[in-house]
């Protein structure tokens, strides 16, 4: 296929950007999809590609989603790649200390964004020819080992992984591979305080190691590159040295 469309939302920082980066240099044409016009534009330019397709949207609202893809349909007629990885945190809390505003906010854009997001790729991986396409959702780790104050991200994780395999069923006649990656420890503007300590599980805070964000960024580009005959249903890239396997 001569050109490869993928979008990626959230694509204006962090995993997102470096992702959508890795596709560009790959050869990927990419939509870039966030909240902020003038980021996605610098990271389409940074990446070369100043025409890129560059749409300010809310991954939260069904209708801002539905005209995302409207006017990728417009402008490519296809799309061969969504990675869903748009998504906010909430601050550190005990469970019953968390406002409801902050848990809305972490669930709507993780899950409700991820949700109608693999539902216009749907409508528009099986209605394309050739028909199918790829989706990856961003998962966490946090969803297998969370840490203590997480229950917004943490429930929105495990989430992902049911829309993962529920998605990837749902596909399989529509020859649309559904995967996961699961991030541990990127270093990205949101994940940057843990070289300055986070809470154990046994109490303590304690630093973290951290990986460079382009490890993410390569594996996404790695799933992205197998045929649709072959898929990474749950993929793992983290640092090293974390504190994931193993007691806490």
């Amino acid at each position: 296929m001569a050109d490869r469309i993928a979008m990626v939302t959230g694509a204006g920082s962090g995993i997102g950007k470096a992702s959508a980066l890795a596709l560009m240099k790959d050869g990927w044409r990419v939509v870039l999809s966030g909240r902020t016009a003038d980021k996605l534009q610098a990271v389409a330019e940074e990446g070369g590609a100043s025409d890129a397709l560059v749409v300010a949207s809310d991954v939260t609202d069904p209708d801002s989603v539905a005209d995302l893809f409207h006017k990728t349909h417009a402008t490519y007629g296809r799309l061969d790649l969504l990675f869903n990885n748009a998504g906010v945190n909430a601050p550190g809390k005990s469970i019953e200390e968390i406002d409801y505003k902050d848990w809305r906010a972490v669930v709507d854009t993780i899950v409700t964004g991820s949700f109608l997001c693999t539902q216009e790729a749907f409508r528009m991986m099986k209605g394309q020819t050739p028909m199918g396409g790829r989706i990856i959702m961003n998962g966490s780790i946090s969803a297998y080992a969370p840490r203590p104050g997480s229950a917004p991200y943490t429930a929105a994780k495990h989430a992902i992984t049911g829309l993962t395999k529920t998605a990837s069923l749902d596909g399989r006649k529509y020859d649309i591979a559904v995967g996961q990656i699961d991030v541990g420890n990127a270093l990205t503007d949101m994940a940057a305080r843990m070289a300055d300590g986070v809470p154990q599980a046994d109490g303590s805070v304690r630093p973290e190691p951290l990986m460079d964000v382009q490890n993410v960024a390569d594996a996404v580009v790695h799933m992205a590159s197998l045929p649709l005959d072959a898929n990474i249903l749950f993929l793992t890239v983290m640092a090293t040295k974390m504190p994931f396997v193993g007691r806490g």
